[in-house]
């Protein structure tokens, strides 16, 4: 008897430990957790670093040839940003001339804040990214997220140094989203996705004058509903739709980014007027 008491003893106090845990306040379960992030966030932040300056170390063993080269195709990349970025002037100021003239509300302002990965958290219950600057540099709970491809997701957690970024292949993340050039809204949520598997999310009430395949995607895109997302930006592409089992939409399948999974730096859209 004492020895089947010896082996059942570890799961006893597991199961102590636990019931005590449930039992104390939440207040000071947020702190403890906080405080733990704060207390490990630099060896998060450490080997994001140590990246850093192998990669410039790496740059400066190139040869003069290759550094010119490489100079050569950088010229031509800022003869056509600058060009994008003349076009897009014209653009904004003929948006501010068609809001004027049909008194619309102008959308929210965003300041875009540059952001380096520190850290990648992908399993079947939640995908997360962990980015290089929080607090000091007011970024705010619920700023959108963005990359060259469309939406990353969005800030859930902010610490001093830090913040937690839910991808929108989480599956908890929720948005409104629209098929590029429609207005009928659609419920978009990420989808429960492995390790290695591209990343997907799942839509729901699509009208039902909607068709896609593998052969004929569509594009799916922000809604602008919520004020959380800017409208029109690139959320996947839908590759399946099927009638609901009420029979009064559809649902669907999207196919996120791939980039998702690999991404180095990201940039966070800052509400310029939080309110």
């Amino acid at each position: 008897m004492p020895k089947r008491f010896d082996q059942a003893r570890p799961f006893l106090t597991l199961a102590l430990v636990g019931l005590a845990w449930l039992l104390v306040p939440v207040v000071v379960k947020t702190f403890t957790r906080a405080s733990f992030f704060e207390l490990t966030a630099p060896l998060s932040v450490a080997p994001s670093y140590a990246r850093d300056l192998q990669e410039y170390w790496t740059l400066r063993l190139h040869t003069n040839s290759e550094l010119i080269e490489a100079g050569r195709d950088l010229a031509r990349l800022n003869a056509s940003y600058e060009e994008s970025v003349q076009q897009n002037l014209s653009l904004q100021a003929e948006i501010a001339r068609l809001e004027e003239l049909l008194r619309l509300p102008a959308y929210a302002d965003y300041r875009s804040e540059h952001a380096r990965v520190v850290r990648r958290d992908f399993s079947g219950w939640w995908q997360r990214l962990v980015i290089r600057k929080g607090q000091n540099y007011g970024i705010p709970v619920g700023a959108p997220v963005i990359f060259a491809g469309g939406v990353v997701g969005r800030v859930s957690e902010v610490h001093t140094y830090t913040a937690v970024v839910e991808l929108i292949s989480d599956p908890t993340v929720r948005l409104a989203a629209v098929v590029e050039g429609e207005t009928q809204p659609i419920s978009f949520q990420g989808g429960i996705n492995t390790t290695f598997d591209p990343p997907k999310g799942v839509i729901e009430f699509v009208p039902l004058n909607v068709f896609a395949s593998s052969t004929m995607p569509k594009k799916l895109v922000t809604s602008g509903l919520g004020g959380v997302f800017p409208p029109g930006l690139s959320l996947g592409t839908i590759t399946k739709v099927e009638p609901s089992l009420d029979g009064l939409y559809k649902t669907g399948e999207v196919q996120l980014d791939p980039r998702l999974m690999s991404l180095t730096e990201v940039t966070v859209l800052v509400p310029r007027n939080p309110e």
